[in-house]
């Protein structure tokens, strides 16, 4: 699916199942939880913390999904055409990063 349209499907179920958007700042604190549940996997599957047993059973895509229903909740209620803004945000990290990390002797 392109990223139209699933913040159309997203625009139908809300209008379908959840009644209605919640405010912009309801679900920004929802997005930042979300984040939350990501990071929390990703410290313990991936990083040095110890993965508890009942996070074993996480599954980091649906988390990753619910990270990105939200944020395409926010998109759609406040105007913005991610399909749109994304080529853009691509077009201007080519732009200023062109050589930039090919040069990082870090990533090397």
């Amino acid at each position: 699916m392109t990223i139209a349209e699933a913040q159309k499907i997203v625009d139908d179920w809300i209008k379908t199942y959840g009644v209605r958007y919640f405010s912009e700042l309801t679900n920004m604190a929802m997005l930042t939880e979300e984040v939350g549940e990501v990071a929390r996997i990703i410290a313990r599957r991936y990083g040095e913390q110890s993965e508890k047993e009942s996070d074993k059973g996480k599954d980091l895509g649906d988390e990753l999904a619910d990270v990105l229903f939200v944020l395409i909740c926010l998109a759609n209620q406040t105007g913005v055409d991610l399909e749109l803004a994304m080529k853009k945000n691509l077009d201007k990290k080519t732009k200023r990063d062109a050589v930039r990390h090919l040069q990082n002797d870090k990533l090397k």
